[in-house]
């Protein structure tokens, strides 16, 4: 048996999908896991748009992969340093300050969580 949807009934249904839609696209995107394991003593690795680093052992830290400059991507580490081969402005992965380059800005840090073994990266 077929049942007739009223206008109201249509539109709440179709203000709810709206919504529903909206807070979703709005959420935050979950953290980044990488194992502690996968980061060097002294260097870094870039990942899904972030360096982690390990400036030293034990201590850990993130910035966003996007050069301060023009916001192209960092792509090379260079042991404690890393490059953004664009214009190449070049950064301390211990405290992500410009070595040299037409970059003025530091890296910047991004959210980092210890998960015991891994470690959650978020902007």
């Amino acid at each position: 048996m077929a049942q007739n949807c009223s206008r109201r009934l249509f539109l709440l249904g179709t203000a709810t999908t709206v919504a529903g839609a909206f807070l979703a696209a709005c959420g935050k995107e979950p953290p980044m896991e990488v194992a502690k394991a996968e980061i060097p003593v002294g260097s870094a690795i870039i990942a899904d748009g972030y360096i982690i680093a390990q400036p030293e052992e034990g201590k850990y830290v993130a910035y966003s992969q996007q050069c301060p400059h023009q916001r192209n991507l960092i792509t090379k580490v260079e042991g404690d340093e890393v490059r953004c081969t664009a214009h190449n402005s070049v950064f301390k992965i211990a405290d992500g300050s410009v070595v040299s380059g037409p970059a003025r800005d530091p890296l910047e840090p991004v959210s980092i969580d210890d998960a015991g073994n891994a470690l959650n990266v978020h902007s």
